[in-house]
């Protein structure tokens, strides 16, 4: 027996009237009332379609969350705000039936998949959310006006689907952090939640994009995870010789001894050792990540950087490199053949467990 497809609904009065078959209608709170959240909650899984198993992992979390009596929401709208070209808007693949019955079999109630006129009646807004400086570093860099579009329709959304809690991919990490601070700089009644980036078995975020790489751009694609996995096994090596130092007394005082007396391995063991702290840290990391990197500009086809960066989660400002502690994201951003892939991952420095 096949999971039932999600019911497919396509304004803001059909869902506010939405009544699964068990009979149990699901009474959206007030927005502006000041009250504690009563009964089952309602998630909202946020797409433009063209679901995956990423997409999946997001629906099943949220049911996980609001449990069986819960509502989950999965809203598919391509926006044309956040495309830049009118040939990227048309390019996006658009697979409603798909979307569909993967919503249903991941455990989503509803996919909610309004309009242009539902979304914005009257055409496009003249007003707008500004995603202000965290918005132009990056992928805003890269992209401009893309995080103002953004932010403006996950507004709507959230003022259409009047959710208790909302989950974003971690994959999009800047996204995630605007859709953040949105949130909390403007007091919507919404909880984020963030979910682990879901890859395929080499490694691959996966994406919506990845269907238009062909095997050899996909091996190049391959690029952008490797870098930042080299970066990330670099920092657990350093902080492990740190930590290891910490409780060993290494010196390069003793490495010197050690040489002397011709112990010439445990001598280099124990200059790794002291050299932990001056020789790891961010720029350790950058270098890690961006000599994979180079090494994927050089093949066939050959992958065309647009950033490697490490990042403060809060803002998204570079990392000094004379930071010791404290959280980080490595983010990558490249082209490969016509297709642009985005990635990241979380780091903490100063971890010795």
């Amino acid at each position: 027996m096949t999971d039932p497809a999600a019911t497919l609904l396509r304004t803001a009065a059909e869902l506010d009237a939405y009544a699964p078959a068990d009979g149990h209608a699901y009474a959206p709170v007030d927005s502006t009332a000041d009250t504690g959240r009563t009964g089952p909650e309602r998630a909202v899984v946020m797409t433009m379609g063209a679901l995956h198993e990423g997409h999946a992992s997001l629906i099943r979390t949220a049911r996980a969350v609001v449990g069986r009596a819960g509502q989950v929401v999965v809203t598919v709208f391509v926006n044309p705000l956040q495309f830049g070209e009118a040939a990227d808007l048309d390019r996006y693949p658009r697979t409603l039936d798909a979307d569909l019955a993967l919503a249903g079999a991941a455990g989503a109630d509803v996919v909610f998949a309004p309009s242009g006129d539902e979304v914005y009646p009257g055409g496009q807004p003249q007003v707008r959310i500004s995603a202000g400086p965290m918005g132009e570093r990056l992928e805003g860099a890269s992209r401009p006006g893309h995080f103002d579009g953004m932010l403006t329709v996950v507004a709507k959304l959230l003022h259409l689907t009047r959710p208790d809690l909302a989950f974003y991919g971690q994959k999009d990490a800047q996204q995630l952090a605007l859709i953040r601070r949105m949130v909390s700089d403007l007091n919507f009644p919404v909880e984020i939640v963030g979910v682990e980036t879901a890859r395929e078995p080499d490694g691959l975020a996966l994406s919506s994009r990845n269907r238009f790489l062909d095997p050899q751009e996909r091996h190049t694609a391959l690029a952008l995870s490797r870098a930042l996995f080299a970066a990330r096994d670099r920092l657990a090596a350093q902080q492990a010789l740190h930590a290891r130092a910490l409780a060993g007394g290494a010196s390069e005082g003793r490495a010197a001894g050690l040489n002397r007396l011709g112990e010439a391995r445990l001598a280099a063991d124990a200059q790794a050792v002291a050299r932990a702290g001056q020789d790891g840290g961010p720029a350790a990391v950058r270098a890690a990540a961006r000599a994979v990197l180079d090494e994927a500009a050089a093949e066939q086809p050959p992958l065309a950087l647009d950033y490697v960066a490490l990042v403060d989660p809060a803002d998204f400002t570079e990392i000094p490199d004379d930071r010791t502690a404290g959280e980080a994201v490595l983010a990558v951003a490249a082209r490969v053949g016509a297709t642009r892939l985005i990635d990241n991952i979380p780091l903490t420095f100063g971890a010795t467990a």
